[in-house]
């Protein structure tokens, strides 16, 4: 499928870029480098080679259908300051995974908050998703307030299941489904 932008009233959520009008790979680059990004999620190497591939990697994730991704944008000035995701998208079977992570500058302003809830609205609504998962590592704050602001019911903990600051912790599974609106 082709990207699709979502306006999401404070945030204007669009593909990522990387040519010759908008490149996202100086944002790309500085979640590489945030160690509080990088305690929870994985990122590519903080090279500016490595942040060119992930974006290309997203593009064609969206057109071979296997995942969707959105640079969350202040809408005056297309700066990306995050990213919203589904990955694991099947289609065929309605499920997906969402994913996201912020820029120190974006933190605690609802921005992922309202970001996802808009991405979550186009998942059941225009993508006819059923159910869309979501995980975080014990102790992510950050990441169980997204969830809960979001509607996610947690359904479970998966023993030892992520490496965070270099130890095995816990992680706490919740989904959402289409009927759950």
């Amino acid at each position: 499928m082709e990207p699709v932008e979502i306006n999401a009233g404070t945030w204007y959520l669009r593909a990522l870029r990387h040519d010759d009008r908008v490149s996202d790979v100086p944002a790309v680059l500085e979640s590489a480098r945030d160690p509080e990004i990088l305690r929870w999620r994985h990122r590519p190497a903080p090279t500016p080679e490595a942040a060119v591939l992930h974006i290309a990697e997203r593009d064609a994730a969206w057109r071979e259908d296997r995942a969707c991704s959105w640079a969350v944008c202040e809408p005056t000035t297309g700066e990306m300051l995050g990213e919203v995701a589904f990955a694991h998208l099947d289609l065929a079977m309605g499920v997906a995974e969402a994913t996201c992570w912020a820029l120190p500058r974006a933190r605690g302003r609802g921005m992922i908050t309202t970001a996802l809830s808009a991405v979550l609205r186009f998942g059941f609504g225009g993508l006819g998703l059923e159910r869309v998962s979501y995980a975080w590592a014990v102790g992510n704050a950050a990441s169980a307030r997204v969830a809960e602001r979001c509607g996610f019911t947690v359904e479970g903990t998966q023993r030892s299941a992520w490496v965070v600051d270099g130890r095995r912790v816990d992680c706490v599974m919740a989904g959402r489904l289409a009927s759950d609106r």
